[in-house]
């Protein structure tokens, strides 16, 4: 069995390049920045970014460039892929690409929630890249429209659960 299976949630580097083959079909290509957090030996924070190029085909590609910017927010589900050419020196390149079969918007950088600690961008409701319909823009959020859970202040009795 194999598996060739990439999940990112990052932010965009650069504004969407939208591209037509000559076929007709809409390619946009993005840049993806990603960071990891960890602690060193000593107990030192560490950071390290990584960047992606990422590809989306179709009616993905024309959202992606249609909505997303430089700084956006965004989940992606794909895979990889490496394709080679030769260069005009004659020598092989070779880039490897993540190839979009999935994604979604994230909360806007600056806008609600970001910076905040009450949760409420994780609340936010986010687009898929294939369920925006011609001329429907992706949904916005406001305090007000977010409903809040009230917990219970008794105590909960492990043995009260059924499983």
């Amino acid at each position: 069995m194999y598996l060739n299976k990439v999940f990112l949630i990052g932010n965009l580097t650069r504004d969407p390049e939208l591209k037509a083959l000559p076929s007709g079909i809409k390619v946009t290509s993005i840049s993806m920045a990603t960071n990891r957090v960890w602690k060193d030996q000593a107990g030192a924070r560490q950071e390290a970014t990584e960047y992606h190029n990422v590809v989306a085909f179709g009616r993905q590609a024309e959202n992606l460039a249609q909505y997303a910017r430089k700084g956006s927010s965004l989940f992606v589900e794909g895979r990889i892929q490496t394709r080679s050419w030769d260069g005009q020196d004659g020598k092989k390149n070779y880039r490897t690409e993540i190839i979009i079969d999935n994604f979604q918007f994230g909360p806007k950088a600056g806008g609600f929630g970001e910076g905040s600690n009450n949760g409420a961008s994780a609340a936010r409701p986010v687009s898929s890249g294939s369920g925006i319909s011609d001329g429907e823009a992706p949904q916005k959020s406001a305090p007000a429209d977010l409903d809040t859970i009230e917990y219970p202040d008794e105590e909960i009795n492990l043995e009260d659960i059924p499983f």
